[in-house]
């Protein structure tokens, strides 16, 4: 019995007949060797169609209810998901932790305290005409005082006051206690005249960077931002890093407008970089236009992200393929696949990014009509990859172009079989 057989060997494919042991070489029927050519043709197309991207149902069997629990730790566990009216409605809810949920809100009713580097204006009063600190001619007199390193600073007649770690309340009040015995009913006014001890830096892609002081009341995060000019690109384009304690964590500047739980309240010796990375999406396979393509926009929905891909190409392109592969947060997750499936898919082997996201593919029906409806409240995220499959109709029409174009094979391998 002839064979037909194909093989890879080093990126490049070839073609063997073989004819079982036992059998005597003899010379074949013509119709044996039209079926050996056939053959050979077809095993040669698997060989040589080319492919760009992986079918549709490749992708839904590459998910976790594709595979067997026994596959290899080493391959990647995710799962797909049909994007629905529920799937939609939970994903577009769903919002990446925010800068509340790392550091807290915080809040403006801390009393804000003196430290090292700050110049403090004392003035004391005197009620009589010749006292320590007063004349005939003023009642007062005004004392800069800057705090030293040791948390100190000197008063004429009072000597050596720590005022790192006091109020303004309790600084004026040591003033005056210190003072009674020595000056006539004297009083006191402590102003704090430059604030070296309670900034926050603020670095990147603002228009005057630099180290800046908190007044005492507090500050929220878009406050400090517009102090230090605002941001020289759009929000929707531009991420707030915050660091505070040993902890980062980074944001939209749009999302400080859209949610204000982010626009939290500073601290002083927080660390603040403005970074200018445009969203983009990739887009792949059988869309008008593929490449990374930037959002331009605070928002994009998946039947946007479509329109700027150039839609589909109407002769090549499955309308029943259209995925988003990214890495969604856990809560997200959770909220679309349910609690069992999540805890399933971790058995499984599933394992998070860097940031703690775990990877899942949406598919979009297309020749759904309730698709188009469904996609405009699906939202695509920074960094995701919108992939169009390509109509198995296509592998096919390849096939019988090689076919046409590989007459003249078929011709000479029935020619090597009448020799046999």
């Amino acid at each position: 019995m002839p064979h037909a057989l194909c093989g890879m060997v080093e990126g490049k494919c070839y073609v063997m007949i073989a004819i079982e042991d036992g059998d005597r070489p003899r010379r074949l029927s013509s119709a044996w060797a039209r079926v050996l050519a056939a053959g050979t043709l077809l095993t040669l197309a698997g060989c040589m169609v080319p492919s760009d991207g992986p079918l549709t149902h490749e992708v839904l069997s590459a998910g976790a209810d594709g595979r067997s629990y026994d596959i290899p730790q080493t391959r990647l566990v995710f799962d797909v998901v049909s994007i629905d009216q529920r799937v939609a409605g939970r994903v577009s809810a769903g919002k990446r932790p925010g800068l509340s949920s790392t550091f807290g809100f915080g809040g403006g009713g801390g009393t804000p305290v003196i430290g090292v580097g700050d110049r403090l204006e004392v003035t004391i009063f005197e009620a009589g005409p010749d006292g320590l600190f007063s004349t005939t001619e003023r009642k007062s007199t005004s004392i800069p005082v800057v705090v030293q390193p040791d948390g100190h600073g000197q008063i004429p007649y009072v000597g050596s006051v720590r005022f790192a770690g006091m109020t303004i309340d309790s600084a004026r009040a040591t003033i005056v206690d210190a003072l009674k015995a020595k000056a006539v009913e004297p009083d006191v006014i402590v102003s704090l005249a430059t604030n070296a001890s309670r900034t926050v830096s603020i670095q990147g892609d603002v228009n005057r960077s630099g180290i800046l002081p908190l007044g005492l009341s507090g500050q929220h995060l878009s406050e400090v931002i517009a102090l230090a000019g605002g941001a020289s690109k759009p929000p929707y384009d531009t991420y707030v890093s915050l660091k505070r304690g040993g902890r980062t964590r980074s944001v939209l500047l749009q999302s400080l407008i859209d949610n204000p739980k982010d626009d939290i309240y500073v601290k002083p010796d927080d660390q603040i970089y403005v970074s200018y990375d445009p969203q983009t999406f990739a887009a792949l396979g059988q869309t008008g236009k593929t490449g990374k393509i930037p959002f331009n926009a605070a928002r994009l929905s998946l039947v946007e992200a479509a329109a700027l891909a150039g839609g589909g190409n109407v002769t090549t392109a499955d309308p029943k393929g259209y995925f988003v592969f990214r890495y969604e947060d856990e809560g997200v997750y959770r909220s679309v696949v349910g609690d069992d499936r999540f805890r399933d898919l971790i058995a499984r082997g599933m394992m998070p990014d860097g940031e703690g996201r775990y990877p899942i593919v949406y598919r979009l029906d297309l020749a759904a009509t309730q698709s188009y409806i469904v996609a405009q409240t699906f939202p695509v995220r920074n960094k995701d990859v919108v992939y169009l499959a390509r109509h198995m109709a296509t592998d096919l029409a390849k096939f019988l172009t090689i076919v046409s174009s590989g007459a003249s094979a078929a011709y000479n391998i029935q020619r090597t079989a009448d020799l046999l």
